[in-house]
């Protein structure tokens, strides 16, 4: 699996240093949103997840489930997310490369969204932020390095596979009634259901790789063979040509050199 290689590796590495491509558009983009959400707060209701408006008025809100992760309900709302980004994510894009882990952050963010959408299907309040994705981040980097040391305050030592889970149950209690937690469960569910599944998806790919393979192998076999016969029917009538003349092949064989003739001119 994804995190096997890592998992028994106890040193802290996350902190200062370059910040992967990916993150960094991340810590940038939500501070352009936010800011512009400050000049005009009719962002939020537009581009927020909305359930009630997003099927009432289906297909004209498609872009919601993406565009709220970019939103956020205030400074310590913003702040706790990219630093938590910053924090966990940073090391797993290092590992997994910008590609793969802007996908998964994503896709966490979509998931989020999704079962949003399925549980209050006719909420009419907007639901904000990028939780979803950095509750996915939480869970991926819970997954790879369980036995990193977080220090809680700075002096409190924690292991990982404690320390998260705790955070997430203090976040579910202590919270209040405004915490989109239907989107968190979703990006947890989505990272749990990638990291424990990439062999498989792996496995998967590679079959599908390979069965493409054979059929396209099967498809110029039957070219070949498809080729072969025909040059030998050419072979044929050119034979009769030598014989009795072009002016006394049947029209078929007439048709047999044209389509040779094609067939040849396709593939200079």
């Amino acid at each position: 699996m994804r995190f096997n290689n890592y998992s028994n590796n106890s040193r802290l590495s996350f902190g200062p240093g370059s910040l992967p491509p990916f993150i960094k558009i991340m810590l940038i983009s939500n501070l352009i949103v936010f800011v512009l959400q400050s000049f005009n707060p009719s962002l939020t209701k537009y581009l927020g997840l909305t359930p009630a408006i997003f099927f009432t008025e289906f297909p004209n809100f498609l872009f919601q489930p993406f565009t709220y992760m970019f939103l956020h309900g205030g400074f310590g709302h913003i702040f706790f997310n990219l630093f938590a980004l910053w924090m966990f994510g940073t090391e797993i894009e290092r590992t997994w490369g910008s590609k793969v882990f802007g996908r998964f952050y994503i896709f966490s963010g979509l998931a989020g969204a999704f079962l949003t959408l399925m549980v209050y299907s006719t909420q009419a309040i907007p639901t904000i932020g990028a939780s979803a994705a950095i509750y996915g981040v939480l869970i991926a980097y819970w997954m790879m390095f369980p036995n990193r040391k977080l220090y809680i305050y700075f002096v409190v030592p924690v292991k990982v596979k404690w320390a998260i889970p705790g955070m997430m149950i203090i976040g579910y209690f202590f919270s209040g009634g405004n915490v989109a937690h239907m989107a968190h469960l979703g990006g947890v569910i989505y990272a749990f259901i990638y990291l424990k599944s990439d062999l498989k998806f792996k496995f998967i790919g590679a079959k599908i790789k390979n069965l493409r393979y054979k059929r396209k192998q099967v498809k110029l076999e039957k070219n070949r063979q498809n080729a072969e016969q025909l040059m030998k029917r050419v072979d044929a009538i050119l034979d009769k040509i030598n014989d009795v003349g072009f002016e006394n092949l049947t029209k078929e064989e007439k048709n047999i050199l044209d389509d040779a003739s094609s067939e040849l001119s396709k593939r200079d």
